[in-house]
């Protein structure tokens, strides 16, 4: 295992305008829990897109102060082409109201490309009560809102080239990860979740299958082994599944500020039998997602 170094996966600051090719930018890497430093959980990929197919821009997830942390790094968040939920819970949709609200009256051009929003089961209902609570903006911001459920196994094309493939998670009802393959690139994200049911220490070989050889993985792990809980990952079963996923990096998030600021997660994570290089998360971190 190493830390691994800035100059050798990653690099600290916004791309200029966030159309790097093949890229993550770490917008929000937080909790439920504030924290002056970072925003709730928020990823954004870009990809250059294939043959005539424009670039896409991803963002999973939309957490409380992402939006501001978006501006903050100089990205175009009204550009942004499609939107995946890993689940409904506030620490990682929370944002999801001021952002439309930001894409229908903060833009200096008024935007006519259709947005894309990937979701698992219940998605659709969930913005028809977001839109109920807050106002039509949140299903009709003056462009195409396209809403697409992907239940556990299915994958779709990107109207950029990627292809986005869905895996169930057992941390809510409806909970998914994230799989994002581009050719030329891969991408992998957990969202929030627990071991899966029959494991004794974390999450089975599925998940880890399902994440092999991406070039980075996003994983959360919010919780010391000693605070081990049925919804959350903690070093020991963070090191199984990235084990199995042998991705070319790891990055830990979702690590909850008393945890974090009290241990050396990857060393834990490392201790506990992951190898690999690993890296934690923050604000502005900028990693390759292009294989090599």
């Amino acid at each position: 295992m190493s830390e691994a170094e800035p100059a050798a996966h990653a690099a600290d600051g916004p791309a200029p305008d966030g159309t790097g090719a093949d890229e993550l930018i770490v917008v929000g890497c937080g909790t439920v829990v504030p924290e002056a430093d970072r925003a709730a959980s928020s990823y954004w990929v870009s990809s250059s897109g294939t043959g005539s197919a424009g670039g896409t821009r991803i963002l999973f997830d939309c957490g409380p102060g992402a939006l501001q942390a978006l501006a903050r790094l100089g990205l175009p968040w009204g550009k942004i082409t499609d939107l995946a939920i890993t689940h409904f819970h506030a620490d990682h949709v929370g944002a999801l109201p001021g952002f439309f609200f930001a894409l229908k009256h903060g833009l200096a051009r008024p935007r006519t490309r259709a947005l894309t929003v990937w979701g698992p089961a219940g998605t659709r209902g969930f913005f028809e009560k977001l839109a109920g609570a807050y106002g039509d903006f949140v299903l009709d911001p003056g462009f195409p809102v396209l809403i697409e459920e992907l239940t556990p196994g299915a994958a779709r094309d990107l109207s950029g080239g990627p292809r986005l493939e869905a895996h169930k998670t057992p941390h809510t009802e409806e909970s998914v990860a994230w799989r994002l393959e581009g050719g030329a690139f891969s991408f992998g994200y957990t969202g929030d979740t627990g071991p899966s049911p029959g494991s004794s220490t974390g999450p089975s070989t599925e998940l880890g299958s399902f994440m092999r050889g991406v070039s980075a993985l996003v994983c959360e792990c919010s919780l010391h082994d000693s605070q081990a809980s049925d919804n959350h990952l903690s070093p020991a079963r963070v090191a199984e599944l990235a084990t199995s996923a042998a991705p070319r990096l790891l990055v830990l998030t979702h690590i909850y500020p008393h945890f974090r600021m009290g241990h050396d997660v990857s060393r834990l994570v490392a201790e506990a039998g992951y190898a690999g290089d690993i890296c934690v998360a923050r604000e502005g971190l900028r990693v390759s997602l292009t294989h090599r």
